[in-house]
């Protein structure tokens, strides 16, 4: 039985993250922002502490004498651009100064984005080593954070995952693709060549997780000519695009004849810039927004799983074909489409 913190906890990810902890024994403590839906957590009988990332009392409390820090907590919309690095950048910073202060430092693993990485040349797939090169602004978020974890690598054992599209039960960003196709019987397409996607189910992450947490490389303090290292891609070894996640999805969903309408570029930056003035005046940032097209209409986000299956023996234990059929039959089950 491990002592482990979260942050993030009440997410799509962290709460998932956090039950499969509690199922295995581990004791919890949790990090959420102090907002109302924390119930869940609640009941897990978990231990929660209702902060931001910029309290540095609170998150040095938090990590004290704990064995493993998962760092799950991230923003992925935002009104404000300076919001990403606000949080992606400045509260990763935090949360590893916070581990660096302790006597014993705990493990920390850090939750990141394929968007770090940036998209993979046209019909190649990307890999630790590759340089960085991200498109957006949340992918450039995302490897600032990555940048500042690594500075305390000297001090505090650090694995950095970087997880690909992460579905499965209870994410809504998800459901609401489902229900476009189920709801309107046409699946919209971004761009008329989709780029090659990399994605992993709830299930799988979860375990490449619990094993980048037990036997990850670390980041070094220098790469060393070992660039990559104490990285991993958490992908499934299947790269549908955009419009092939939508055939895959349409007979599940009961639309075998749903057409594929791809949306031209200009179109998409269109609906994405209506879609951020309208956030902002509702005062809540939209999914749909022009950075998200931004990393919408690039070449591919093809990614490599071989670091993965080659240091933590990982390989999603479904193919992505079956995933996708789990979280459809959930999300029917449960009356979310």
């Amino acid at each position: 039985m491990a002592s482990i913190f979260v942050t993030g906890a009440n997410g799509f990810i962290g709460r998932h993250l956090v039950e499969a902890l509690v199922a295995r024994g581990d004791q919890v403590r949790c990090l959420v922002r102090p907002i109302p839906r924390i119930d869940p957590l609640r009941l897990l009988g978990v231990e929660i502490m209702a902060a931001d990332l910029d309290d540095a009392a609170a998150l040095k409390s938090a990590t004290a004498g704990v064995d493993v820090v998962f760092h799950v907590a991230g923003l992925i919309r935002v009104l404000r651009i300076d919001d990403f690095y606000r949080v992606n950048q400045q509260g990763t910073a935090a949360i590893a100064q916070a581990c660096a202060a302790q006597p014993t430092p705990p493990r920390l693993v850090l939750v990141s984005s394929v968007a770090a990485a940036g998209p993979a040349p046209l019909g190649q797939i990307r890999i630790e080593s590759d340089p960085p090169a991200p498109m957006s602004h949340y992918g450039r978020s995302k490897l600032a954070g990555e940048k500042e974890a690594a500075k305390f690598a000297g001090t505090v054992p650090l694995t950095i995952v970087r997880p690909g599209i992460v579905f499965g039960p209870r994410d809504t960003a998800f459901m609401k693709i489902l229900r476009s196709i189920r709801m309107f019987r046409c699946h919209l397409s971004p761009g008329f060549s989709p780029p090659a996607l990399s994605c992993i189910h709830i299930a799988d992450l979860l375990e490449l997780l619990l094993r980048a947490a037990e036997r990850g490389c670390r980041v070094p303090v220098s790469e060393n000519g070992h660039p990559g290292l104490g990285r991993y891609f958490a992908v499934a070894p299947e790269y549908p695009t955009y419009a092939e996640l939508g055939r895959l999805l349409r007979p599940m969903l009961r639309r075998p004849f749903a057409p594929i309408i791809p949306v031209p570029g200009p179109l998409a930056y269109c609906v994405g810039g209506v879609n951020e003035l309208i956030g902002r005046l509702r005062g809540k940032p939209e999914e749909l927004c022009v950075d998200k097209i931004r990393d919408a209409l690039v070449t591919s986000w093809a990614c490599s799983g071989d670091a993965a299956r080659r240091d933590l023996d990982f390989l999603p234990a479904k193919s992505l074909t079956e995933r996708l059929q789990e979280t459809v039959e959930w999300g029917l089950q449960h009356k979310f489409l």
